[in-house]
């Protein structure tokens, strides 16, 4: 299954999301490398366990690593809606991940709600480890996550007081 298709069914998963008292527009999800074979999907969930490190791609890191029982994600790719923030990508990074594959860029997110700007690449081409990063694959079908009317109200009650940027 190419990137595209994998990244099309992500979106509808994090688009469900929208349905919950959680809605959010970041999801990922983890396949083998080889196969194609999907591990597992998970969405963002800061607001929910009250942790600002409950990224989606943490999270989905967090999660394979339990299931594997091992630390190491050799062998695996990661997709996400978005571009990893430098704490994801770092994560990414640490686990050992062959690939991560984004949507919507850093600059897209940033348009309505906070973000670190330095690219998932950069922060790739820093250290020891190495990782592919490719993207953005279906940008736009990704950056409508953020679009939705579910997110706008989501998005007001983020930044109380602060419209988004791209309404300012």
């Amino acid at each position: 299954m190419p990137d595209e298709q994998r990244m099309a069914a992500l979106v509808a998963f994090t688009a469900r999301s929208f349905t919950t008292g959680f809605p959010v527009p970041f999801g990922a999800c983890i396949v083998e490398t080889a196969s194609g074979k999907p591990l597992l999907r998970t969405v963002n969930a800061v607001a929910q366990q009250f942790d600002t490190s409950c990224h989606a791609e943490v999270r989905a890191i967090r999660l394979a690593t339990k299931k594997l029982k091992r630390l190491s994600l050799a062998g695996y790719t990661l997709y996400t809606t978005c571009e990893p923030c430098p704490m994801c990508m770092s994560a990414a990074l640490w686990a050992r991940l062959d690939r991560v594959v984004y949507g919507a860029t850093i600059e897209d997110a940033a348009r309505h709600c906070d973000q670190i700007h330095i690219p998932a690449r950069e922060v790739a081409t820093r250290g020891d480890l190495r990782c592919v990063v490719d993207g953005p694959v279906l940008q736009s079908k990704c950056y409508e996550l953020f679009t939705h009317p579910v997110m706008r109200r989501v998005f007001r009650q983020w930044r109380p007081g602060k419209k988004s940027k791209q309404h300012a």
